[in-house]
């Protein structure tokens, strides 16, 4: 239900929560390496975070990006507005049928939904379920 720039989006600000507390930095290359994605591409989604206020960039050979703020603060519905645009939380289609007006209703509630739970959502909500899957996943090894 994501894009693949949110998806993207998502995953490098994972990686960059991972190290939020110690005040670590990643570099573009680093990210797409770890998790196989275009450097390219994800150097342009950073971008777009950083504009938005979700990263900062640090200048420099040890430079790269960081989080802004605390993983807490940062909600997965301002990261999908960043990268897909306001409009991306829905859209009808214009037609005055009933047909259409019955399905422009479940794409509103849907709509609805995805937003409510997106708004709701922090990127620490999601470090805590990547961490508890890690364990998880872990303890099955052993």
């Amino acid at each position: 239900m994501f894009s693949a720039k949110t998806e993207y989006g998502l995953i490098s600000l994972l990686e960059l929560a991972s190290i939020y507390l110690q005040g670590g930095v990643l570099q573009v290359a680093e990210i797409a390496s770890r998790q196989q994605m275009p450097d390219r591409y994800l150097e342009q989604m950073l971008t777009s975070m950083r504009r938005a206020q979700i990263l900062r960039s640090i200048r420099g050979p040890r430079g790269g990006y960081q989080l802004a703020m605390p993983p807490s603060q940062i909600k997965v519905v301002d990261v999908v507005r960043c990268l897909e645009g306001e409009d991306s939380l829905g859209g009808e289609t214009v037609s005055d049928t009933p047909e259409y007006q019955v399905l422009n209703g479940l794409k509103n509630e849907l709509t609805m939904a995805r937003a409510q739970i997106l708004e709701a959502t922090t990127l620490q909500d999601l470090v805590d379920r990547r961490d508890r899957l890690v364990e998880s996943q872990a303890m099955y090894f052993i």
